[in-house]
């Protein structure tokens, strides 16, 4: 069995309680506009090309046979349309200015990888997240991996946007010690503007989880200007939730812009930012009705 990651982050300290090491899963159902890991949007390998690292050695150009790659002036030309993201180019890249983001893995290839800091997932309280993108895409790879990380006795932590099937929350609901779930708005028409789809499922997913007794962490993240009117909302809803043990409110930032350049994706980052008054009165908000911890 194999899944599709773009990235394992080790000494990881804000995807859940302790040190961890998170997985990030390639493919995400929703199309957020205030994605930061713009790289776990598609199911598919990307390469990315950091301009601004290029020093124009031309060795990607050796390799490649799609023509991607071309030295022009002396300058090098990526060609985005002809590159088939296999990946041989990066190896080559003496500036480190190509990346691929994703890749098949097994789960035997995995657990060496997530092991070696186990002292430090005990010691602190840590251990492993499953994140995205959306993991649970790939729900039968999650729940076979979270199963062996049981056996290891290690804390297990599910990242997700919620809007999957119950079936795949299911598979996983066994090895999980807590869920780090998503809420970006409860009124329909905000959460596709901010997302492109539905909440319904989402929310309902809430309630699936909360009914099997598991631990939840919520997460909301506060942009301006697309789901600011919904904290109290949000707020008042998580009352009928009873295994919450955080919400967090996240600032929204725009630091991923170089990512969506550098994959030539189109940059959909809003650019107001929250400031402090906003936020703290979000907070408030939110306290009405439960205290954040």
């Amino acid at each position: 069995m194999k899944a599709k990651i773009f990235d394992v982050k080790r000494f990881a300290v804000h995807d859940g309680d302790g040190i961890r090491t998170t997985v990030f899963f390639k493919g995400c159902p929703l199309k957020c506009v205030w994605c930061h890991n713009p790289e776990g949007i598609t199911y598919k390998p990307q390469l990315a090309y950091y301009k601004n690292k290029c020093v124009s050695c031309g060795e990607c150009v050796n390799i490649c046979y799609q023509n991607a790659h071309s030295l022009k002036n002396g300058l090098h030309i990526f060609q985005r349309e002809n590159c088939i993201s296999c990946g041989k180019c990066v190896s080559t890249c003496l500036s480190e200015a190509l990346t691929i983001y994703g890749k098949d893995v097994t789960i035997d290839e995995l657990m060496p990888l997530l092991l070696e800091d186990k002292a430090f997932y005990k010691t602190s309280g840590g251990g492993i997240t499953l994140s995205g993108g959306e993991c649970l895409s790939q729900a039968n790879f999650c729940a076979e991996l979270l199963k062996k990380l049981k056996v290891e006795n290690i804390h297990t932590a599910v990242d997700t946007c919620g809007f999957v099937s119950k079936e795949a929350i299911s598979k996983v609901i066994p090895y999980t010690d807590i869920f780090l779930y998503d809420i970006k708005a409860i009124d329909e028409d905000v959460h596709i503007r901010c997302t492109g789809h539905k909440n319904k499922p989402i929310l309902e997913n809430l309630k699936y989880i909360d009914s099997c007794g598991k631990n939840i962490e919520i997460r909301i993240p506060y942009v301006p200007n697309y789901n600011d009117n919904q904290i109290e909302k949000i707020a008042a809803f998580l009352n009928e939730i009873k295994n919450i043990t955080k919400i967090r409110l996240l600032s929204y930032h725009n630091y991923a812009g170089s990512k969506y350049n550098s994959l030539g994706m189109v940059n959909t980052l809003p650019q107001d930012l929250p400031d402090k008054n906003e936020l703290h009165e979000a907070k408030y908000l939110l306290k009405k009705h439960r205290t954040i911890i």
